[in-house]
């Protein structure tokens, strides 16, 4: 009873702020707190406080401790902290999550914006058909993730033709609701594998069934732009039962024209800069990785990029 009469109230009172917005500062004054401190996280405050703020959430692809300073420098909502970003992404280090955490903690405790902290669950790029033993890796990693303070989880796993793999996909959503410390919920975003999936308009209905938050998607397209059509489509369909989330070449240039098609308002992005090593002496004849790639330069999220992408739309 407590908690269906307290999810009402977070309701109503988004309701009434989006018709009163001049109230906003003073309910603000009750989330102040809560939102400077992750124990005190709820999914209810989350969502009165996103409707209060913004119509829009910017979340920001983030492959290492540095980009996530970043991109909360910038005004982003969320990261998605990943690794092994030339292979889409794969599960990052226990230490840079755990850093990842402190610092944005910090960050918040400093005045920055209270940047919420996703992790991807993919133990290895190629594809999202994963073995008995690699299921059982990811599902300990959710487990560890909310140990250390994740506010969110991404991950997403599919059959041999296509289709979602339900079961897998369960057996990953239950490990969201091992007991730790941190007492808040989880989110939970099925991540692009939605982009290979064979049916997105059922998948779209099969994760809402299972309790996803959120999509992530291109619209089964090499970039979101190219993505527009299905975007809308699956944006339409979903009809505020989860949220579509559009990612993969999202940039300032572009954001503002992806919205206007679409109607989505979350948006993901990497705003990325080229950083060249300081390294003074490299042995030409040795890669670490593939002969021939630039490894004297790497990618690093740029505050500056997060805060022109985000500033096209909230100009609106």
């Amino acid at each position: 009873m407590y908690f269906s009469v307290k999810r009402r109230f977070f309701r109503d009172m988004a309701k009434f702020f989006r018709h009163f917005p001049k109230n906003r500062v003073f309910f603000w004054k009750y989330l102040e707190k809560p939102l400077t401190s992750r124990q005190d996280f709820s999914k209810e405050k989350i969502l009165i406080a996103e409707t209060m703020i913004s119509k829009f959430q910017f979340e920001v692809c983030a492959n290492s401790v540095e980009s996530c300073r970043a991109a909360q420098l910038g005004g982003a909502d969320r990261v998605e902290l990943c690794a092994g970003i030339p292979e889409g992404g794969t599960t990052p280090s226990y230490g840079e999550i755990k850093q990842a955490r402190r610092v944005l903690d910090e960050g918040a405790a400093q005045g920055l914006k209270a940047t919420r902290l996703h992790v991807i669950i993919r133990p290895r790029g190629g594809d999202f058909l994963y073995s008995e033993w690699e299921l059982e890796r990811m599902a300990e990693d959710i487990r560890i993730c909310r140990e250390l303070g994740a506010d969110g989880v991404v991950f997403g796993c599919l059959r041999p033709d296509g289709s979602l793999d339900t079961e897998a996909n369960a057996r990953l959503l239950e490990a969201t609701q091992h007991p730790t410390p941190n007492t808040q919920h989880p989110a939970i975003t099925f991540h692009r594998a939605f982009d290979r999936c064979a049916h997105p308009e059922q998948a779209l209905e099969e994760l809402i069934s299972q309790g996803f938050d959120r999509i992530l998607t291109s619209g089964q397209q090499p970039t979101a732009l190219e993505g527009i059509d299905l975007l809308k489509k699956l944006h339409e369909q979903a009809a505020g039962r989860i949220k579509i989330l559009a990612g993969c070449g999202v940039n300032e240039e572009n954001i503002r024209k992806i919205h206007e098609a679409t109607g989505i308002t979350e948006f993901h992005f990497s705003a990325r800069e080229p950083r060249k090593s300081q390294m003074i002496f490299a042995n030409p004849d040795v890669y670490m990785g593939a002969k021939g790639a630039d490894e004297d330069t790497t990618l690093v999220t740029s505050a500056e990029r997060v805060r022109a992408t985000i500033e096209q739309l909230e100009k609106l």
